[in-house]
């Protein structure tokens, strides 16, 4: 009996250490959840159940604070981070990546397409629907792309819009 309160007691330690983890990785300060979860892999080995899901959480608080030291060399790598950099709303800092890769590899039509997300996701219409014309005339797929892609749905009745991507 003695026995399973200490299981209990012990377990319960282990999810409030791991529940204090994910509460500052949800408010990304990364730094401190990787605080705690090399904390919770030092006092908790034992519990199977959490070891692996607080190392995938460390392995990522240890990339988002390494974002300022990643090394980019190829037009995909500028690509990739670009996305990276636009699916966490930071649009501003996606364009640079992404004006980059244009830079190595100026004939990519998904790197003018994504600025095009980008542009379009910051509201300013003119210079998505610039970006978009250059990804279409690069590769008519993108016409069909945006028709689809909800985040261009606030320019579908958009003339503009309708005459570079031929929609009736």
């Amino acid at each position: 009996m003695a026995q399973e309160k200490t299981k209990k007691s012990d377990y319960e330690k282990t999810l409030l250490a791991y529940s204090q983890a994910m509460k500052a990785f949800h408010k990304r300060d990364y730094s401190r959840a990787a605080e705690l979860l090399r904390e919770f892999l030092e006092k908790h080995v034992s519990e199977k159940e959490f070891v692996d899901r607080a190392k995938v959480y460390l392995s990522i608080c240890e990339g988002q604070q390494e974002d300022a030291g990643v090394k980019l060399k190829t037009s995909d790598d500028y690509y990739q981070f670009g996305i990276y950099k636009l699916n966490q709303g930071e649009y501003e800092e996606s364009l640079k990546f992404l004006k980059e890769a244009i830079e190595i590899k100026p004939k990519e039509g998904k790197y003018f397409y994504s600025m095009a997300d980008c542009y379009c996701l910051m509201g300013k219409q003119n210079e998505c629907l610039e970006y978009l014309k250059k990804a279409i005339q690069i590769d008519k797929y993108f016409k069909i792309m945006a028709q689809n892609e909800r985040d261009f749905e606030q320019l579908w009745e958009d003339k503009r819009f309708k005459l570079i991507t031929r929609m009736k």
